[in-house]
């Protein structure tokens, strides 16, 4: 059986239109006689700049033509993951709003996120939700409001409880008993068994999964890699100067030695505390790209 955790796959998962529905008003705690219509709208956020961050949203859906949603699956935590997730909520709120327009066109923007690792391991909820509120709790307004479903924490009897089971199901004994407990989620379960029976889509998890554990296994090669280099070069010179040669190597590996802005180098051979220069050999050795270190690093 699939894992629903596969982010290609939930997006298949979403692409039914009744699925969207109950998963909505079930984790936004809204009737589902309310929710008129759940649009699949395009994913990827305009740049409006040449050098600014491209965004891509897991599924991206338009509420009753107003309420701007974003989903997404997150398996393995990453480094700053809220400040990814905010970034995402920002870009959404102010992708529509074009030169000369009123702010007034600015619409109401929910990110709801599944993660099936623990984000708040010291606290028992697996469901926060978040909104602009004052320090007394009056709320300033509903325009950004944020959903984190913890997918490994104890069910409390909520509505979002049978979907977290979906997610982690492992077998079919699993899928028949959400039938069984929850006819809301009749379609949702004959939408997964719909893909187990497909072979192309068996082939093609296969192969995302493969690709993602290759990727997992190099990463942490070339993080153990860089982190030795970076070590036996500092044994051998004893000064920061080691850490520092070791760190441009890591991101000349990432791009050339044209992808890294003189200024960079110059910060990185200028800093000689050796705290600060660990942080970045490690943070180089686990980056996908040179600008991916500046941003994480604020360089």
């Amino acid at each position: 059986m699939f894992s629903l955790k596969a982010d290609f796959v939930v997006k298949e998962l979403f692409a039914h239109e009744k699925v969207r529905k109950q998963f909505l008003s079930d984790t936004l705690g809204m009737p589902i006689d309310r929710i008129k219509t759940v649009r699949l709208v395009n994913p990827f956020l305009r740049r409006r700049l040449r050098r600014q961050k491209q965004g891509v949203l897991d599924i991206a859906l338009v509420l009753n033509d107003d309420n701007k949603i974003d989903i997404e699956m997150q398996v393995h935590m990453q480094k700053h993951w809220v400040r990814r997730d905010l970034y995402y909520l920002a870009r959404i709120y102010t992708d529509d709003l074009m030169i000369g327009e009123n702010y007034g066109k600015l619409r109401r923007c929910i990110s709801i996120s599944l993660l099936d690792f623990k984000l708040f391991p010291n606290d028992t909820e697996y469901h926060h939700i978040y909104r602009l509120r004052d320090e007394a709790g009056k709320e300033l307004t509903n325009l950004w409001e944020i959903h984190i479903v913890e997918l490994g924490k104890t069910l409390t009897g909520d509505a979002v409880d049978d979907w977290i089971r979906l997610f982690n199901a492992k077998s079919q004994e699993e899928l028949d008993m959400l039938i069984i407990k929850n006819e809301g989620m009749r379609e949702a379960v004959e939408v997964v068994r719909e893909m187990g029976l497909i072979r192309t889509l068996r082939w093609i998890y296969d192969d995302y999964w493969k690709a993602k554990r290759d990727r997992w296994a190099e990463d942490a090669y070339v993080r153990d890699e860089g982190i030795a280099i970076g070590l036996e070069r500092g044994k051998a010179e004893g000064k920061a100067e080691g850490k520092a040669e070791a760190i441009l190597h890591l991101l000349e590996n990432k791009g050339g030695k044209e992808a890294i802005p003189e200024s960079l180098v110059e910060k990185i051979k200028a800093e000689k505390r050796e705290e600060i220069l660990k942080i970045w050999l490690l943070s180089a050795a686990e980056a996908e790209s040179v600008e991916q270190f500046r941003e994480r690093e604020r360089l």
